[in-house]
């Protein structure tokens, strides 16, 4: 018998927070987050997104053992202003016992029917900015830091319970040329005078920092076409700004302005923390900061974790102008191999980003989505 509790208390959220470390403990493909880090995005305190959104955190219990886990959120902007009445679900993990799904889903689904909700869709996080997709192609490569990752029998459970296929994510694994092909270098240049265009410099992480609004202007304009879009609010500009592009060097940050300093294009790219994390193993303390910092500047991995064009300048050939420079600081420091971070596949104006670079398709994610 399967019984389903919701969190109520700071015992309760340990549990839940901490169900996947035993879940994947075998696995050496799943990186485990930071257990302080995942606590504060349910902390109210901490987290902004609050202000526009809702959670309701459940475990699932099965001979009084935690058996599974799920959280059921609702972005009340995107309900209310983008009027699109869905139900999140999120932090999902579960054994192999499509009962224990299939409670955990009947419970989320009993709370969105009481909001007056249409529909639920999922995995996903409370925005945009937050892990998206289940895991359906690639079970067998090491996760890394900013995707999920779950078990091959995941898809299964979710196709039984009558879900149907919703967004899908890929990614690509590229080598990193050596040197910058001159092709790059020459096409780069030719777009930068053509249209005016320069790539600002930083000498501090604190002055690039100072660009970060503009940034995030940017990706609201580059990707607001995409389904599921959910504007990033200012709140969350801070708290990003705060806990991660402080501790980002600048040489993994590319910046292009028009001839009135208007921001057209960024990329934020950094080395990969995946192993580094699996040796932390969700603690900071004692050594978790030192395989971070090892990782940090020594690495053969890396990551491209975010591109965004002004949409009046895609396919235009920035992309040259970005590459150029992410080569460039990628051959500086080491680094060979490099993963895209997951984009939608519908989402042509960065596929075609790699198709000179002879890119692997090594992963894909899929959202479900069932009318309620």
């Amino acid at each position: 018998m399967v019984t389903i509790k919701e969190v109520s208390d700071k015992k309760d959220l340990d549990a839940f927070v901490k169900f996947q470390f035993s879940l994947y403990k075998n696995s050496p493909y799943w990186i485990p987050p930071i257990i302080k880090d995942e606590k504060a995005i349910f902390d109210k305190e901490k987290n902004p997104i609050y202000k526009d959104a809702e959670a309701h955190l459940f475990l699932a219990y099965k001979d009084g053992k935690i058996v599974g886990r799920i959280a059921a959120i609702i972005n009340w902007l995107e309900v209310k202003t983008l009027q699109k009445k869905k139900l999140r679900f999120g932090w999902f993990d579960v054994i192999d016992d499509l009962e224990v799904s299939r409670a955990l889903f009947d419970k989320i689904i009993e709370l969105g029917i009481q909001k007056e909700l249409a529909f639920i869709d999922g995995p996903v996080g409370f925005s945009n900015m937050d892990k998206a997709g289940m895991l359906v192609l690639g079970f067998d490569r090491l996760n890394n830091m900013t995707t999920l990752y779950n078990y091959d029998y995941y898809p299964k459970h979710m196709e039984a319970l009558g879900f149907n296929q919703g967004a899908n994510w890929v990614e690509y694994e590229i080598d990193v040329p050596k040197p910058v092909p001159p092709k790059v270098k020459k096409f780069s240049k030719l777009v930068l005078d053509r249209y005016q265009l320069s790539l600002l410099s930083f000498k501090s992480t604190k002055e690039m920092v100072s660009y970060a609004d503009k940034m995030f202007d940017l990706m609201n304009r580059s990707f607001k076409e995409l389904q599921s879009f959910v504007p990033i609010q200012q709140y969350q500009v801070e708290m990003y700004k705060e806990k991660y592009l402080k501790f980002l060097h600048p040489d993994y940050i590319t910046l292009i302005a028009d001839k009135n300093e208007r921001l057209v294009g960024f990329s934020v790219t950094m080395p990969s923390f995946a192993r580094a994390l699996q040796k932390a193993n969700g603690k900071l303390y004692p050594l978790g900061f030192l395989h971070l910092l090892i990782a940090k500047n020594k690495n053969k991995h890396g990551n491209l974790f975010l591109i965004g064009i002004d949409p009046e300048y895609q396919g235009k050939g920035l992309t040259a102008v970005i590459f150029e420079r992410v080569i460039e600081n990628y051959n500086k420091r080491g680094i060979t191999l490099v993963e895209s971070n997951p984009e939608l596949e519908e989402n042509q104006s960065v596929q075609i980003m790699w198709k000179n670079y002879n890119p692997r398709l090594i992963k894909r994610w899929r959202t479900y989505a069932k009318t309620l």
